[in-house]
């Protein structure tokens, strides 16, 4: 109902203005939930059977299904806040509750992916508010004290008058801080570790929407930014850090062993594409830069689901030691085969139709970046297609049984939402893109 009101009826200011929806955060806050409650869906048999193989213990499910639920909660918070303090506050909230469940399964490997985790974000969310204080300063000239300095509307009202200088150096701690969420290189350690030691569902999470959350706070502050400044600065430094992440995590891609480290990489490549899109900025590029958005929360999802019941079988996540999937469980290997094409770009999936207008517009505006675009982005294809095929369809050494049924069905849904997307976007949905892209600028 939300949803339907905002795109029909324009944004609405909350609870004395402490909240404010538009199209742009509306999509995400159903995005967000739509992927939090089939993760949800799929962490059932998935906890189980670690609790079976005794990974996880009575408290340990405890302590994972309430930070669950507080994460989900600080993103939508994060989401449909109108305080750029509170953003920053539900942020860090996000990071302290990642944290835990990260490190729930209490392994010296985890322990240390957390630790990376909070040490690495939590320097990254310091520079933000460093960032978001630089941004009261400037606001506090213009507004004043009394008047909501830190409300993102007071701020978008008034943009044009803040003061370059200081909005220059806000932005700059801004996009470090939240950029470290983001996953940009050279700020992307924690990501790979993350994803590679906490449970299988917590990867499709920080994925699918963790990640999604950080962009949404750096392009709030870009729309500041832009308008403060009159020049293409913040775009640049998107386009810059967006192709770099592209570039370096392909190249990353190659060389991994862990296929969730694999396809942890594979996020951080997605969001630089995503970054750069909205770097560049414009209509076409925005609107791809959110349909790209909205697939790959889906997809990567979907993977993950997959990569989990089968590093579950094989007990290993070693993509030598996970061979023929087929044999074993045909749905299961079909999902991963389905989900990896759909990831790396190929039609009809919804990560073609964006990729293609990304490409197509930064071969138009910025035709210098193109062939770094076409490089990445081929030798991410053979990365990950030469290693997830024979983990699919090659000769299988894997007997064991589970003794929960796996929940395959958000694998499937997922998918098909995100090949529904390659082939046809529902005229209301694409209202909702044009709008939010509108929204952003650039």
């Amino acid at each position: 109902m939300l949803t339907v009101e905002i795109v029909s009826g324009g944004p609405q200011l909350l609870w004395k203005h402490e909240f404010f929806i538009d199209p742009l955060n509306v999509f995400l806050v159903t995005l967000t939930s739509f992927v939090g409650l089939t993760t949800a869906i799929f962490s059932r048999p998935y906890m189980r059977i670690e609790q079976d193989h005794g990974k996880m213990t009575p408290q340990r499910q405890r302590l994972y299904h309430s930070m669950y639920q507080l994460f989900s909660f600080t993103m939508l918070l994060a989401l449909t806040t109108n305080n750029m303090g509170i953003l920053w506050v539900a942020m860090e909230a996000a990071t302290l509750t990642t944290v835990l469940l990260v490190s729930v399964y209490r392994t010296a490997a985890s322990l240390e992916a957390a630790w990376k985790y909070f040490i690495l974000c939590g320097v990254g969310i310091a520079q933000a508010l460093f960032g978001t204080v630089l941004l009261y300063m400037a606001a506090e000239k213009v507004i004043g004290t009394e008047a909501g300095a830190l409300l993102w509307t007071n701020l978008d009202a008034v943009k044009t008058q803040l003061d370059p200088t200081i909005i220059t150096l806000a932005f700059a701690f801004l996009f470090i801080g939240y950029g470290t969420k983001v996953g940009l290189v050279p700020m992307h350690n924690w990501l790979p570790d993350a994803h590679a030691e906490g449970p299988t569902p917590v990867s499709a999470v920080l994925s699918g929407l963790l990640l999604n959350v950080a962009v949404y706070a750096l392009l709030r502050c870009k729309v500041l930014t832009d308008g403060a400044l009159g020049n293409p600065l913040a775009g640049e430094l998107m386009m810059g850090f967006g192709l770099l992440s592209v570039v370096v995590a392909a190249f990353f891609l190659s060389r991994q062993k862990d296929v969730k480290r694999m396809f942890a990489y594979s996020s951080i490549e997605h969001m630089g594409l995503i970054t750069f899109a909205f770097g560049m900025g414009g209509a076409i590029a925005n609107y791809a830069g959110l349909l790209h958005m909205t697939v790959h929360s889906l997809i990567k999802s979907a993977i993950f689901f997959a990569v989990g019941h089968a590093t579950q079988k094989a007990g290993t996540q070693n993509m030598a030691d996970i061979r023929g999937l087929i044999k074993v469980s045909p749905r299961l290997a079909w999902g991963m085969m389905l989900g990896s094409l759909a990831i790396l770009g190929m039609p009809p999936f919804g990560v073609f139709a964006s990729e293609f207008l990304i490409l197509t517009t930064a071969m138009r505006d910025h035709s210098w970046a193109t062939p770094f675009l076409l490089l990445a982005l081929g030798v991410a294809f053979a990365a990950v297609f030469s290693r997830v095929q024979p983990m699919a369809f090659g000769e299988t050494s894997l007997k064991k049984t589970l003794g929960h049924t796996p929940a395959l069905f958000p694998v499937f849904a997922h998918l098909g939402l995100g090949l529904m997307l390659g082939l046809y976007i529902p005229p209301y949905l694409h209202d909702w893109y044009r709008q939010a892209a509108a929204m952003i600028g650039g």
